[in-house]
């Protein structure tokens, strides 16, 4: 290949790339033209050109997130020039291509000040049939509305929720205009309405709930959205209650809920986790945690469309049980018996084993323990600290009489092998809630715990707690006592408590040592043990005779100065 046509083949490349960047500029160039030709369209009445140039502009950017900066301005006038136009008397179709284009740039924050005031607010709000501001009442009557009128609605929804998602100004605009009441009021008239408007009327009450505490708090209080929020999940579950708190059973062969309700369910359900956060105890409240204790039972036993939905349904049913009193959670184990579901000592505990299937599936998964893992292991030690049967029915199904004990406790793939892993975890409040989870299952005793896992693996919590001297936590439980296996009682005199099994036997280093060479290597290990704390490289601790830790020095000290003062007259 000569070298005359390489160079006019670089020279062809390179002509190629310098008119692939022209073209790119001249593209960028003609879509910030866009921008102004739009703003200028904006201003006229011509409702089919607005609406021409809007929807190739939601077409060019549907799926655009990221916005370039040098266009700031010219997107917060865009906001500006469609509040203005939605504020007029327009057509349905203009109304809704405008809405689109505004959510579209709801997405970047710093073009939201023109939407996040008042007006542009009360816009919204209207758009979006919610009636808002002071004058707003406490019921609506949902007129018949057309397609497009519904679009118009969804797409105002959507609107909201970004905005106020996005926007500081608009969250406490919506606050002013009580838009959470606006919303209480359409959930209450909805009964079969479009799917589009609950779900995101839903959603934008969970955004609001979750934003503005003063907005929760007129949600409990006033608007009692809780029981609202209640009648909701009763609706869109078609749930048929057979006792005060007892859901008729789905059955074997129960349908998986339809997507669109399980979409509305997971909605309401994160709605009323917030609303549960704090106290909600008044007058009926306690009746109305466990009508929702009773909902979400009945909710772990169903199933979704998916595998994926149906741990995602289950998730939020966790989370919001871990928000209730404990003393709801009997409701999860007092109903009756039914063929094919556990039993113990006369409770139903099918939803028990629901979620402890739930923790181990967690578990496996071997990936955000914080979010995923530690609330269904928090409802599962709550519950079974304030509820036997729970306790005990959990302890046979995870830490149930030893037989194995030649092979350490953290391995295996056993619930309890992979629990007692767990326990020296790098996430401390994963290794915290796995320990709390094993200890009250052994009635916070720390000989029971130590048997199932080691002193090693239980170190974390002992010093926490301060019960490295032994003892028991502060709980009372039941007098049951525990049965030891045969297997277990024949090798406990052998069995190592700092790993917690039987260990092979060890050469011993110094059988062969003599008296002199012992003491030699002695004195030797001291003199670096005293180097290392000089250097405060390490510092050596002691026990106190109340278990917790303390500096070597003063644990040691402190038997002289209680014998010393038992001695006095």
């Amino acid at each position: 290949m000569s070298d005359e046509y390489k160079t006019n083949r670089v020279l062809q490349i390179i002509q190629k790339r310098t008119l692939t960047l022209q073209f790119l500029n001249c593209h960028r160039h003609i879509l910030r033209m866009d921008l102004n030709s739009i703003l200028s369209q904006l201003e006229t009445n011509n409702e089919e050109e607005i609406k021409r140039l809007l929807h190739q502009y939601n077409g060019e950017n549907s799926r655009t997130f990221t916005f370039d900066p040098k266009e700031e301005d010219l997107r917060s006038r865009l906001c500006q020039g469609l509040l203005t136009v939605l504020g007029r008397q327009v057509g349905s179709c203009c109304q809704s291509t405008c809405l689109e284009t505004l959510r579209i740039l709801s997405r970047d924050k710093r073009v939201l000040g023109p939407v996040g005031t008042r007006e542009g607010m009360l816009v919204l709000a209207g758009l979006a049939r919610l009636q808002a501001g002071e004058e707003g009442g406490d019921s609506l009557q949902e007129d018949a509305q057309t397609e497009e009128e519904e679009r118009v609605v969804v797409e105002a929804l959507k609107c909201l929720c970004n905005v106020v998602f996005n926007s500081v100004a608009a969250q406490q605009v919506g606050a002013e205009v009580q838009l959470a009441r606006g919303l209480c009021a359409r959930l209450h008239a909805a009964r079969a309405g479009c799917h589009e408007v609950g779900l995101f009327s839903l959603r934008l009450l969970f955004l609001l709930s979750a934003l503005r505490p003063d907005v929760r708090g007129g949600l409990q209080r006033e608007l009692h959205a809780v029981g609202l929020l209640t009648e909701v999940l009763e609706r869109t579950l078609d749930l048929r209650w057979v006792g005060p708190y007892e859901v008729a059973h789905p059955g074997l062969q129960a349908l998986p809920i339809p997507a669109e309700d399980n979409e509305r369910a997971m909605e309401a359900l994160k709605a009323l986790f917030n609303l549960t956060l704090s106290d909600t105890s008044d007058e009926g409240g306690d009746h109305q945690l466990r009508l929702v204790t009773a909902i979400m039972r009945h909710l772990l036993m169903l199933k979704t469309q998916t595998e994926d939905k149906t741990e995602e349904a289950h998730s939020h049913a966790i989370n919001l049980l871990s928000n209730l009193p404990v003393s709801c959670l009997d409701v999860l184990i007092d109903l009756p018996v039914q063929g094919g579901q556990e039993e113990y000592s006369g409770k139903n505990m099918d939803a028990v084993q629901v979620l402890l299937d739930f923790m181990e599936k967690r578990i496996d998964k071997g990936a955000n323990y914080k979010e995923g893992l530690t609330p269904v292991l928090s409802l599962l030690t709550e519950g079974s600290r304030y509820h036997r049967e729970i306790r005990r029915y959990i302890k046979t199904q995870v830490l149930p009489p030893l037989k194995e004990v030649k092979v350490r406790p953290e391995i295996g793939s056993t619930v309890r092998n992979k629990l007692v892993r767990l326990m020296t975890h790098v996430d401390m409040g994963v290794k915290q809630s796995a320990a709390e989870f094993l200890f009250v299952l052994c009635k916070e005793s720390v000989d029971h715990l130590l048997k199932y896992t080691g002193y090693g693996n239980a170190a974390g919590l002992l010093v926490a707690r301060g019960l490295l001297a032994g003892g028991r936590g502060e709980t009372l439980y039941s007098d049951d006592e525990d049965s030891d296996t045969e297997e277990y009682k024949s090798a406990k005199p052998f069995i190592n408590p700092i790993t917690g099994h039987v260990e092979e036997p060890m050469p011993n280093p110094i059988e062969d040592m003599t008296e002199e060479q012992k003491e030699y290597e002695a004195q030797k290990l001291v003199n670096m043990f005293d180097k290392l704390s000089r250097q405060q490289l390490i510092r050596p601790m002691g026990v106190r005779r109340d278990g917790t830790l303390a500096p070597l020095e003063e644990a040691l000290r402190q038997p002289t100065a209680d014998s010393c003062s038992s001695d006095s007259d």
